[in-house]
This record gives structure tokens, sequence and C-alpha cells, in this order.
């Protein structure tokens, strides 16, 4: 089995290749520190299945899935995270990687994903695939969108209460109310979670 390994923590690679030889079905043919060059390899193909890490030296996992698929490059791609955020698995799932493991999971759980996933399958821990798309921004209103989308633009209460009709007292009224659906406590923080979300939209990297 064919893999390439894409991390930027040169121990975690290590170690990886370590696992790897020390198994005998997985054959390590690259490894990449940056999305960059990961998405270099990608192109060049020649292997079964890409392992990733969520953070990568110039991109993050999310980054490399969207140009992956920006590109319609045919690979089929694990991620491989430190982080147990709920929140970076169904970003994983909506952006198309096949597979999805921890890096202090066992080994054997580790294989299992790798091989599931060269043999076409679909191997993530257990998800209702019924909420992948309910994020904060989901449980937005249009008008609390439209809000959010003028914030990110760096208006200020006076220039939202004076475009929109509204009274300064009102638009932060609806601004408490979007803070409290976002779980955030300031206009930074709704900002930065907002720009966060549209990743997935983003141009072309590079």
């Amino acid at each position: 089995m064919r893999i390439v390994v894409a991390e930027r923590n040169p121990l975690v690679i290590s170690a990886l290749r370590e696992m790897l030889e020390c198994d005998g079905r997985f054959e390590l043919l690259g490894t990449a520190q940056s999305g960059k060059q990961f998405l270099d390899l990608a192109a060049e193909g020649g292997f079964d299945v890409a392992v990733i890490g969520w953070k990568l030296a110039d991109m993050d996992g999310a980054d490399v899935l969207a140009e992956v698929q920006t590109r319609k490059l045919n690979v089929r791609i694990a991620v491989f995270s430190n982080d147990h955020d709920i929140g970076i698995l169904k970003q994983c799932v909506r952006l198309g990687a096949q597979g999805y493991c921890f890096q202090f999971d066992d080994p054997a759980i580790i294989f299992d994903t790798i091989l599931a996933v060269a043999h076409g399958r679909i191997c993530i821990p257990f998800i209702d695939i019924n909420k992948v798309n309910d994020t904060p921004l989901s449980r937005l209103t249009v008008r609390e969108r439209e809000l959010l989308a003028v914030l990110s633009d760096g208006w200020t209460n006076l220039q939202i209460a004076t475009r929109t009709g509204i009274s300064e007292n009102t638009v932060k009224y609806h601004l408490k109310n979007l803070y409290d659906k976002l779980d955030v406590r300031n206009r930074a923080m709704a900002v930065a979670l907002y720009s966060s979300e549209k990743r997935t939209h983003k141009q072309p990297f590079g």
C-alpha cells in the first residue's frame, strides 16, 4: 500500500514512518511539511492514500481538502489529527476526506483507517451524519448572516444603523443575539468564526 504523509512536525513524520515500515503492509513514498508540497505530490499521483495532519506549515487541513476539490485531484485522504474537536471532524467530512483518525489512536486503528480508505471506503469516527452541516452559522437567520457579513467588512454600529434605517440600540440588540447564537463574546470573535466558516469557498491557493 503506497502512502504519502503530509505533516508539519518532523517528529510525527518520523514516528509514522517507523510505524508504517514495521507493519510491512505499507510503503512510504514521500513526505511533505507544507500544503503546497503536498498538492504538488498529489498532482503527480502514484500513491494509494495520503495521510495529512490538520495543521501544515502553510495551510490547514480545510485549505488542503478544499484545494484538492478545486483542482479535481484524484487522491484519497485520511486526516491524522491531534485535536479532539468535533468541529474539525465535521469540516473534514464536508470537505470530502475519506478517513479520519487521531494521532493518539492505537496503531491498529490508524492502520485500519488507512487500509479502508485505500480500498475505497470511508472510515471516520462515529458522527451523526444529519448534523454534519450543523455549524454555528447554520443556525443564523438570513438577516443575521447579512449583519455578520457587514461586520466582517468593518462596518461600525453607526454605519449599520444609518444604512439599514434602524437605531444604534437596535443594532446592539441584534448583535447581542448574534453573539449569543455563535457563543462568542465580541465582534472580533464573531468575524473570526465567520472567516473560518468561509474557508470552504476560498479562491484556489497560490
